[in-house]
């Protein structure tokens, strides 16, 4: 006679990341996909119980600093900063 294993129901042996999305654990997974259109990149994960999530990225131009330098003397002086870490 071969005895048989019952598993239990997976715990948790990690507690989940603070920026984790709630209500997702213990669903199951129906299908996911992706597209990219325009610049955009849109995915998506459908769960068995109807429910979808959804993320839409975008990619994103930061200026980090924008400058008037003087060159004259053949060393940059900075003059003025216009911008500095905006996107």
């Amino acid at each position: 006679m071969v005895k048989t294993k019952v598993v239990k129901s997976a715990e948790r042996s990690v507690p989940p990341p603070p920026d984790h999305y709630p209500g997702l654990h213990g669903k199951v997974v129906d299908w996911a996909a992706h597209r990219f259109a325009e610049g955009v990149l849109f995915l998506r994960v459908h769960f068995t119980d109807h429910t979808e999530l959804c993320w839409t990225i975008r990619t994103a131009t930061v200026i980090e600093e924008a400058d008037l330098c003087d060159w004259k003397s053949g060393d940059e002086k900075q003059v003025k900063i216009f911008v500095r870490d905006e996107s």
